[in-house]
């Protein structure tokens, strides 16, 4: 790591890239058809139009990054890198903001218009918008996969008392050896480092000194980590949602479990309270009830998917609820799936809840990225009587999400590339000008401690603190107390003004209406699912 940041450090000084904040994009040169090129030495950024009917002026380009920032003259992979650029004179341009949703491995390239298009204009207009695509993800190349059809239905029961530990077990290392078998050469250089260094490259290709980031979720990390490699580049940063900067991904996740029942009980308790419209008992353990009585019959009685392929069972089903944790945007239409089965046994709201929130793409879509960070990020257990106990004990007072979190993390028990014990890259904000951090109480992703450490791991930070806030990623979703924070800050780089820990409190939006979803006459047809829209008020993103 230390040599790969000497490497880097001198190519930054022999390139002489002093510009100004000012987008490179004001002055370069005109190539071809219209093309404008950026060449830093190291990879050029070669823009033209990503055919969007609906943003014209919206651009896309490839930039060859090394594979390996130890040996930067070797082998190269590619980013897709998009850009909304600055309309407003030159005088009042700000530069570029990078901006990442999280996953690990979710893609970016959504974000320039629909970000942008949520705060002023007179805000939004003095900064180039720039989207991307993490290395091995999505539209960068290569795209890796591991198992296509990993995530098909029906797979085993999460739930280890139904016997299917040993399923999962060989699932699990089947699929973390098919990764090794076909990407040993890439799997390693798959971390939050090399993504942060990879933001440096797109940083130089643009030919700025320093650039702007707003992350979520793991986009925290990968922010903070690149602000822990490159200060000095660093103009203003919003962190949103945030990971703890010292735990191990493994003790993350249960963090994750415990947070997720509350977020469950929450919901049954909400529904419990809408017994005239969705009739499942007016105190929220019969609702519960109500949820395994569904999870129960599917075990015997799986439901057919289509138009997704194969079935639902209970791990399927499992999926289709625990987005519930991140939004309760949805609570309405799980509410509906459990009253329209337990209430009519009709399936159809079932059906369509799976197709929307939980069936499988067309591959593993970034799963092979998720596991390529988590697992070699830190030193996961290996032992599964070790995990067999531990979450067991999880278990005892989380049951809604703990085996089906587990299970989708029991890859890294069996990852060829471990890390070490110290975990992530240190962060300690040294040379950081302030960063603005945003966090909920309720976050079932990135539970509230994650953004209390970042506090502590910025002294110079400010914390933004959503008190009974649940949305997993709060910014951009109608609450004005937040939103205009982050404006007032990219505007002209104004702090909330109080001085304690916390230095900002917002209130949350108030808990959905209660309504039956009544399905659509053609909800179902004919055709391969299409997974919520990442701009989708309902859609989830980030650390699963």
């Amino acid at each position: 790591m230390r040599r790969a940041r000497a490497v880097l450090t001198a190519l930054v000084a022999m390139g002489g890239i002093l510009a100004s904040v000012t987008p490179a994009s004001s002055s370069s040169p005109v190539g071809q058809a219209g093309q404008v090129e950026q060449d830093t030495g190291q990879g050029k950024l070669v823009w033209s139009s990503c055919n969007d009917p609906a943003t014209p002026a919206l651009q896309c380009a490839m930039l060859d990054v090394p594979l390996d920032y130890a040996h930067p003259d070797g082998r190269k992979i590619k980013i897709k890198v998009n850009r909304l650029p600055a309309t407003a004179p030159k005088s009042r341009q700000q530069g570029p903001i990078l901006l990442n949703p999280g996953g690990p491995g979710d893609s970016g390239l959504w974000m320039p218009v629909s970000i942008s298009g949520k705060i002023p204009q007179d805000v939004a207009s003095t900064y180039d918008w720039i989207g991307f695509d993490p290395r091995g993800t999505n539209a960068s190349e290569p795209h890796v996969t591991c198992d296509a059809h990993y995530f098909d239905g029906e797979r085993p029961d999460y739930q280890v008392a139904k016997g299917s530990s040993k399923a999962w077990l060989e699932k699990s290392a089947k699929y973390a050896a098919d990764c090794a078998a076909n990407w040993s050469w890439f799997l390693p250089h798959m971390t939050t480092v090399d993504n942060a260094r990879d933001m440096d490259s797109i940083r130089r290709a643009l030919g700025v000194k320093k650039i702007n980031f707003y992350g979520g979720s793991w986009g925290t990390t990968l922010g903070s980590t690149y602000g822990e490699l490159f200060p000095s580049h660093v103009r203003r940063m919003v962190l949103d949602s945030i990971v703890g900067p010292t735990i191990s991904w493994y003790d993350h996740n249960i963090l994750q479990d415990k947070e997720h029942q509350r977020r469950f009980d929450a919901f049954a308790a909400w529904t419990a309270k809408a017994d005239s419209v969705y009739h499942l008992g007016t105190d929220a353990a019969a609702v519960k009830r109500a949820y395994y009585q569904v999870e129960e019959a599917l075990r015997s009685h799986p439901v057919d998917a289509a138009p997704a392929p194969g079935r639902i069972g209970p791990a399927e089903f499992e999926d289709t609820f625990y987005g519930g944790g991140y939004t309760f945007l949805r609570w309405p239409r799980m509410a509906t799936v459990l009253s329209a089965y337990v209430t009519k046994n009709d399936t159809r709201p079932l059906q369509i809840a799976y197709n929307t929130y939980a069936a499988p793409g067309a591959d593993d879509g970034t799963f092979p990225a998720y596991n390529a960070v988590q697992c070699t990020e830190n030193a996961w257990p290996r032992d599964w009587e070790f995990w067999k106990k531990d979450q067991a004990a999880v278990d005892a007072v989380a049951p809604f999400y703990t085996y089906n979190n587990m299970w989708y993390n029991a890859a890294c028990m069996f990852w060829p590339y471990q890390g070490n014990q110290a975990g992530r890259l240190k962060i300690t904000g040294k040379g950081l000008p302030p960063v603005l951090l945003f966090q909920a109480t309720e976050d079932a992703a990135t539970p509230y401690e994650g953004g209390v450490a970042m506090r502590k791991a910025l002294p110079g930070s400010k914390l933004v603190v959503q008190n009974g806030g649940s949305f997993h990623e709060i910014l951009f979703r109608g609450n004005s107390c937040l939103d205009d924070t982050f404006t007032a800050y990219l505007r002209d780089g104004s702090l909330p003004a109080g001085k304690g820990f916390i230095a900002k409190t917002c209130a949350p939006q108030p808990d959905p209406a209660p309504v039956y979803v009544t399905p659509p006459p053609a909800a179902l047809k004919a055709q391969a699912p299409t997974a919520l829209p990442p701009t989708h008020p309902e859609a989830v993103r980030g650390v699963r």
